[in-house]
């Protein structure tokens, strides 16, 4: 039996990793709070503490920056979808992922979706890693809606595609926003909100 291989990693390539975190953390916040068009490279060093020539050696340009935080808040995406109790209906776990989606957007961790003519659209369309993360949970999320329609708990008559885009539309809702600047309820009462309006609609029952 051959002994296992443990590659080491230096501390220079610790420090750069970190360094790089920091940098996708701060792109994160910032394209929430904002938006891409709004968003500079300039105060991405500032608030990193960097030198704008340093942060160009790990991205190469401000769609770089803005693609590595859509992949980053992708990933934690598909980790949350994988980590659902397999159990749960169909219904159950893409109440979850909406209610996941809502929590990371009112805490200030979603990034903005760019604008039909913003260049991070072309960036993110040729970006492999985004573009697999959003077929994959594209995929999955589909998968129970097509479930939970074929069960009667979703309306059979409307599209699956539809739904769908209605449950990703949840990730730019302005209503989290409004909601919490009227200072009238708590987080959590938002969420419920929301959640309540997305899946059990205006109508009274």
């Amino acid at each position: 039996m051959k002994p296992t291989c443990v590659v080491k990693i230096s501390f220079k390539q610790q420090m750069l990793k970190a360094r790089e975190e920091a940098i996708v953390q701060t792109v994160n916040r910032l394209l929430a709070e904002k938006g891409f068009e709004a968003m500079t490279v300039d105060e991405v060093a500032a608030q990193v503490g960097i030198a704008k020539a340093s942060l160009y050696k790990h991205f190469a340009s401000k769609e770089e920056l803005a693609a590595a935080a859509m992949v980053r808040v992708m990933r934690r995406a598909q980790d949350f979808i994988s980590a659902l109790p397999a159990e749960g209906t169909p219904l159950d776990k893409l109440r979850s992922v909406v209610r996941w989606t809502l929590e990371v957007k009112l805490a200030g961790d979603m990034p903005s979706l760019p604008s039909q003519n913003s260049s991070l659209r072309a960036t993110l369309i040729g970006n492999k890693d985004y573009m697999d993360g959003l077929m994959d949970v594209s995929d999955r999320l589909g998968a129970w809606i097509e479930a939970a329609q074929a069960a009667g708990e979703l309306n059979p008559d409307l599209p699956a595609i539809a739904i769908l885009y209605t449950f990703f539309a949840r990730a730019c809702d302005p209503v989290l926003e409004f909601l919490k600047m009227g200072g009238l309820y708590q987080d959590e009462q938002i969420v419920a909100l929301v959640l309540s309006t997305c899946f059990d609609g205006l109508n009274a029952r």
